[in-house]
């Protein structure tokens, strides 16, 4: 297959689940449709490799590196601070996927199925594979794709209830806006278009200001964030510390920080005409793994798949709601941020922008609600997703 057909097909999909989503206002999530024509079509006419093919494997890397400094720039120290709630509350979400799945799901499953299939749905890939490795090391033949599996159903179940919960909190929150209670951050601080409030570096002259001058700057703030991590991780491996520092987690903290003192604009990726299509080639990317389910494995597996889940997401729901409620946070918006666990970004990024489209037509109201929830969307996906996964998964390969 020609590079450009493989591009063609994977981009009409994506647009096949934006369109779904855009004539049921978000009611079936885009990422839910496309999730699912990629796997039917790895089933029957796809490549396995079309993913490859397309040339989106090298690029979705590149793509990660640009879109997560981006993020950083969307957000403020202040805002970055005021996440350690975020923070409580997804881990406060694992906790209750970990009983849910330990206790109910190991009383009916048995404890090698719970021990296998709760990592991977505290997270994603990472988890995923250390799992399926785990399995294969104790012989376990016949559960070695139920991580697979799990990584693979969990959005199916997430992306829908993600999508319901955040519009509803979208609506909690328009009605408070168009009442005047609540403001637009950028307003809140002052009036205009937010940008660093510790700015040392003068702005470019606007003839100097070309789309590759801001990708070099924006590249430039990811390479020292990558280069940074591999030296602290590093060191921590050198004092005998048994967890790594992500280098994307790395990477938004660093683009908060350039945007702030000035180094990068804010939004600068919007403002390059880059957004777009990094976003598509990262979405392209990210549905690539669905090409090692199977109808015959997930028939097999069905049943103790869809009680895992079941459990591990009611213990989720629970723990976070007492946790969010005695932080002052929206039951809806608690259970969006515990529900990273399920997909992480950028299906969280999508979900977080299709759900205030979905409410309102005014753009103004839209990035109200984007400023509002898309922050505590990002920390909750890093995390779970990021961070928490691999410790739960190495904890678990240990008592296996």
């Amino acid at each position: 297959m020609e590079m450009i057909i493989g591009f063609t097909i994977i981009v009409a999909i994506l647009v096949i689940g934006d369109t779904v989503s855009t004539a049921t206002k978000a009611i079936i999530p885009s990422v839910f449709v496309q999730a699912l024509l990629f796997m039917l079509g790895f089933w029957t006419i796809l490549p396995k490799d079309i993913v490859t093919t397309a040339g989106f494997s090298n690029l979705s890397l590149l793509a990660m590196y640009l879109l997560i400094t981006h993020m950083g720039t969307m957000l403020d120290l202040k805002q970055l601070i005021e996440q350690w709630k975020t923070v409580v509350i997804a881990c406060a979400g694992l906790v209750g996927i970990i009983v849910g799945c330990m206790t109910l799901g190991s009383a009916v499953f048995g404890r090698d199925i719970a021990f296998i299939a709760t990592p991977p749905l505290t997270g994603g890939t990472v988890a995923t594979l250390l799992m399926g490795d785990a399995a294969k090391a104790k012989g376990l033949e016949n559960l070695i794709v139920l991580p697979i599996l799990v990584y693979v159903g969990q959005g199916f179940v997430g992306y829908p209830l993600t999508s319901f919960m955040l519009k509803r909190e979208d609506r909690r929150l328009l009605k408070l806006y168009r009442e005047g209670k609540l403001k637009r951050i950028s307003q809140e601080e002052g009036g205009g278009e937010l940008e660093g409030k510790f700015r040392i570096f003068p702005r470019i002259p606007e003839k100097y200001e070309s789309d590759s001058f801001m990708l070099l700057r924006l590249g430039f703030v990811g390479m020292l964030a990558y280069f940074t991590s591999e030296a602290l991780n590093k060191g921590l491996a050198a004092m005998g510390a048994s967890f790594t520092v992500h280098k994307l987690v790395v990477c938004l903290i660093f683009g908060v920080i350039a945007s702030e003192i000035g180094f990068v604009e804010k939004k600068t990726l919007n403002k390059a005409n880059s957004f777009g299509f990094l976003m598509t080639a990262l979405l392209g990317y990210i549905f690539a793994d669905l090409n090692r389910s199977t109808p015959e494995m997930v028939a097999g597996l069905l049943v103790p798949l869809i009680g895992i889940l079941f459990f591990g997401i009611v213990g989720m729901y629970i723990i976070s709601f007492f946790v969010g409620k005695a932080l002052h946070e929206s039951p809806e918006m608690a259970w969006s941020i515990a529900m990273n666990a399920l997909y992480g970004f950028p299906q969280n990024f999508m979900l977080t922008h299709e759900s205030a489209k979905s409410v309102t037509d005014d753009p103004d109201e839209r990035e109200f609600l984007i400023e509002r929830t898309l922050p505590k969307m990002l920390v909750g996906g890093f995390i779970t997703v990021t961070i928490a996964s691999v410790i739960i998964a190495g904890i678990f390969i240990g008592m296996l």
